[in-house]
């Protein structure tokens, strides 16, 4: 398995060296084809479109989707934080700014990712405009389509962000694109997948893997149809229970028996679940790093990671105890918190402990060592639970010896408005931490870059996409291969996969939205959830309700493109 991705990324890997020519949009590709030279093969058309998906990984300009994108997506709810620790970590406040729903339309990322979601969207149209000058070929449409579906992507993102959108479809733009309605947006994007659905690919394999199909656009469309209630004002139910039919006839995709290996670092073509995934590598694609941003630093050495993280990027205490409530659920595996322990074998140094935590330590480590050379971290400790212990053998051995308990809460620090909870031991300990893209032993030590595959739109998702729309257009169930499905049955098979005990017939929509955070918790849709299911106004961590502010459903343009753009028009509220 790790094989095919090796690979596939080798393959991948050459058209992102392809896109480190386009740093000023489209000249260089507009001016790398002539009449002689145009893509003609479906190896010519892959290796042209491949700046495209690296822009989704990564762009030139350094914004990626699993880290700014995902940040606006999923630090705006209780799904993630980045507290300061004693002023490290603040950023001119963007991370709290999002937490806090106080970001305004000069935040960092509300400028950069508007810049990668429309330089993408620039990219496919100046791909789209060559295209149709090259020669007739069996392989022409399909690439015509790829592309499209690719710029539909993009626009869902940013339909998806910041709402009200110029809708570019043309290269070169000519004059200022005006912006328009969100539902107009819709409407577009509905438009322009259904157009491209008979010519797309229905192949699912390592050739496809990472690139858009048929199954993408179904997918797509499904995700569309559900959230259409709050992308234009009129539901789409039944459309959205159409849409994950298609692809669950299909018979193409099945559930991973292994929920981690899903996100694994040796994740990739051979995941049948996948739908559609953003491959990374930790030296070929950049773009991953949630090991650094997500993972304790005192956790590396029990996971052979050559470098400590960075920034202990947690989860809200409130989301997982609320969701994570299931009976042999495995999923609540996939989260840091509790004792952490890493021991080499030998003896116990006891000049180094308090008393108070020696008979723990020797009665479950009764063989672990520590250097007598190493000072106490607990000079003035005056009592109460020790949060954990950190000490570092030196060169030539260079292991990190440690025994610590994250604890789930976070507790500020000195001045609440910075969201600051400090950086002593104490500190560091605090916060549940994820480990679902779990740490790559392979990663890059000089940039922390992982090699797990980020999925996009996964099979599991289809199906509760599914369930909650037929609840919420009160359709009682659909056959799909001769299986009746209803909104318990599908539940129960995603129950299944992880050993959770099933649902019960009682069952409600509302149940839908707990059922979602234990499945795709990180995976960068808990935003969109929590606005279709009206309560991305509520209080969690330190943010207290604001039930006034809806406007903030959707993000601002940000003000330099407003300045660029006369005929751009700033989004209510800001």
């Amino acid at each position: 398995m790790q094989i095919m991705k090796t690979r596939f990324l080798l393959f991948i890997g050459a058209l992102a060296l392809l896109a480190t020519g386009c740093r000023k949009l489209n000249v260089p590709i507009q001016s790398q084809y002539t009449p002689a030279n145009f893509p003609t093969t479906a190896a010519d058309y892959a290796a042209a479109i491949g700046p495209v998906y690296t822009q989704l990984s990564y762009s030139t300009a350094g914004t990626r989707y699993a880290v700014e994108y995902w940040r606006m997506q999923e630090l705006s709810t209780e799904e993630a934080i980045i507290p300061a620790r004693n002023g490290n970590y603040d950023d001119g406040g963007q991370y709290r700014q999002l937490h806090l729903h106080t970001w305004t339309a000069d935040h960092t990322n509300v400028t950069t990712v508007w810049a990668w979601g429309f330089s993408g969207i620039d990219q496919c149209n100046s791909l789209l405009n060559v295209f149709s000058l090259a020669p007739a070929s069996p392989t022409k449409p399909a690439a015509l389509a790829e592309l499209k579906a690719m710029r539909d992507l993009f626009y869902f993102f940013m339909m998806d962000l910041y709402g009200n959108l110029p809708i570019i479809d043309t290269f070169p733009v000519v004059g200022s694109p005006a912006t328009m309605p969100r539902a107009q947006v819709f409407q577009f994007l509905e438009k322009d997948l259904k157009s491209i659905l008979p010519v797309l690919t229905t192949t699912v394999d390592a050739s496809t893997y990472g690139r858009a199909t048929k199954y993408l656009a179904f997918a797509l469309l499904e995700k569309m149809y559900l959230n259409a209630a709050v992308y234009t004002g009129t539901p789409r139910y039944a459309d959205a229970v159409a849409m994950a039919d298609s692809i669950l006839t299909s018979g193409v995709y099945s559930l991973d028996a292994n929920y981690g290996s899903v996100f694994a670092p040796n994740n990739g073509p051979q995941i049948k679940e996948t739908i559609f995934a953003i491959p990374y590598d930790p030296n070929l694609i950049p773009g991953n790093q949630f090991t650094r941003y997500g993972f304790a630093s005192y956790a590396y050495p029990l996971y052979n990671l050559p470098t400590a993280g960075s920034i202990a990027m947690s989860t809200d205490s409130g989301f997982y105890h609320q969701n994570f409530v299931l009976p042999g659920d495995i999923r609540d595996t996939f989260w840091l918190r509790g004792p952490q322990n890493y021991f080499p074998n030998q003896t116990i140094n006891t000049s180094l402990y308090p008393a108070a935590l020696l008979p723990a330590l020797q009665a479950v480590y009764p063989a672990a060592v520590y250097p007598a050379s190493y000072p106490a971290l607990y000079a003035g400790y005056t009592g109460g639970t020790l949060p954990g212990v950190l000490l570092y053998l030196p060169a030539p051995t260079n292991i990190a010896l440690w025994h610590v308990t994250y604890r789930d809460s976070l507790v500020l620090n000195g001045d609440p408005t910075k969201m600051d909870v400090g950086d002593d031991i104490f500190a560091q300990c605090m916060g549940i931490r994820s480990k679902k893209f779990y740490p790559d032993p392979n990663e890059n030590p000089a940039t922390q870059n992982q090699g797990n595959d980020v999925p996009v739109l996964r099979l599991a998702d289809v199906m509760l996409m599914k369930a909650e729309a037929l609840f919420r257009g009160g359709i009682p169930s659909t056959t799909v291969k001769g299986e009746i499905q209803t909104p318990v049955v599908l539940v129960n098979k995603i129950r299944a996969r992880v050993g959770a005990q099933p649902a019960t017939s009682s069952l409600t929509v509302d149940s839908l939205l707990p059922e979602r955070a234990r499945e795709f918790a990180w995976e960068g849709w808990r935003r969109n959830d929590l606005i279709r299911f009206g309560q991305f106004e509520g209080a969690w961590g330190f943010k207290t309700a604001d039930p006034g502010n809806t406007f903030r459903r959707l993000f601002p343009v940000p003000n330099t493109e407003l300045s660029l753009n006369p005929n751009l028009k700033q989004n209510p509220g800001y």
